[in-house]
């Protein structure tokens, strides 16, 4: 189950701000901050403890760099200083993907906001750019992208052939539109396009799937340009093709959702296609909490890839609707042949991000972004 910082999102029973945030990975830390002359390791360990009962996640990092701080250098340069002796070794540089590092050690940038935002511009980047190497910084890069966008994105032109492929995604990631959970950024999204150019070449899937997050955030307001980068980055072949195909395909997860057509003819499929779709439901009315049966027929004069998906529009109290996509399948139909489908959709009736009613709801086929069929079905309690 996917959780956010705050921590929230899990499984019942289990506590992700615990899991982080415990007497074994605070003492950890201690251990290493025990290398400053004068670090009191017992009142470290004992203060932090001591607060985190009523702090979320993020809470919880906050009250590690107040902890830390306060027995710190006060003045920026040499807190600074201290926080990079203190720091445990680089993440393993011979790994590619999912090394994410470890929250406790996300601490600098806490302190580099803080106490170098304003004043200590330079050193805070310096101090950034050590601390990615043990965890994304991504989060604290994005405050000095609004107070100094022209020296930090300076910076960031300089870390991009960075040795350290951590700092190298940092750029890209600390840069994206909508990166999830983080504060917004002043910054035009067409300004980092000239990053992910530089990067999509990366040999390490950390930065690549970076990249294609990036472009993914990219492709709501801009598809256009998403489609044309990702068109220029083909020719130039400075990536492999089969990284690039993946990159691709999540670069335009959300607009292929969308059936936005560059997208879909950029991965091949086309909307005008001439073809037969027939939607069948069953059982009608349907019951919250049981199964929707859902069977779609498909065929078509002549051999084609498609992607089917169906969405449900969704009935809502006062007249309302939503919608929802839903994956299908991907599929080469044959010429003339019938390509049957079925799925079965449960509609969970306590589910953990919508509510269902009833009422009247509708089922539409989509086919390579095209609505094709559709039908009513009434769900009842």
């Amino acid at each position: 189950m996917a959780r956010g910082p705050d921590g929230k999102g899990q499984a019942q029973g289990f506590s992700l701000k615990d899991e982080l945030f415990n007497a074994t990975t605070i003492s950890e830390l201690a251990a290493e901050f025990s290398v400053l002359p004068g670090f009191d390791r017992d009142r470290f360990v004992r203060d932090a403890l001591g607060g985190f009962a009523d702090r979320g996640l993020m809470a919880r990092l906050d009250w590690l760099a107040d902890c830390l701080e306060h027995q710190l250098p006060s003045r920026f340069p040499a807190m600074a200083e201290a926080l990079e002796a203190a720091m445990p070794p680089i993440l393993d540089p011979n790994k590619t993907d999912n090394d994410f590092g470890r929250y406790i050690h996300a601490v600098p940038g806490i302190l580099a906001v803080r106490h170098g935002l304003e004043h200590h511009r330079d050193r805070a980047l310096d101090l950034l750019e050590a601390a990615t190497q043990r965890f994304s910084m991504e989060f604290y890069i994005r405050p000095f992208l609004n107070r100094w966008p022209e020296q930090t994105l300076h910076r960031l032109d300089a870390w991009v052939t960075h040795d350290n492929y951590h700092v190298r995604r940092l750029v890209s990631e600390g840069t994206r539109p909508r990166l999830p959970w983080a504060a917004n950024i002043d910054l035009s999204p067409v300004v980092p396009v000239r990053y992910l150019d530089a990067l999509h070449g990366d040999p390490t899937r950390y930065v690549t799937r970076s990249v294609a997050n990036h472009m993914n955030d990219l492709s709501r307001p801009l598809p256009d340009v998403v489609v044309a980068r990702l068109r220029a980055w083909a020719a130039e072949g400075r990536q492999t093709a089969k990284e690039l195909n993946w990159m691709t395909r999540h670069a335009l997860r959300t607009a292929v959702k969308r059936g936005d057509p560059g997208a879909l003819g950029l991965l091949g499929y086309d909307q005008d296609k001439a073809m037969s779709v027939a939607l069948t439901l069953a059982p009608d009315p349907v019951t919250i909490g049981e199964t929707l049966h859902i069977s779609v027929s498909l065929t078509a004069p002549e051999d084609m890839p498609v992607l089917v998906d169906y969405r449900i529009q969704f009935h809502r109290p006062g007249g309302r609707r939503g919608e929802k996509v839903y994956k299908l399948t991907s599929t080469q139909l044959r010429a003339g042949q019938t390509h049957s489908l079925t799925k079965s959709h449960r509609l969970k009736a306590a589910a953990s991000t919508f509510t269902l009613h009833p009422g009247p709801h509708t089922v539409v086929v989509q086919v390579n972004g095209r609505d094709r069929a559709s039908a009513r079905v009434d769900f009842v309690t």
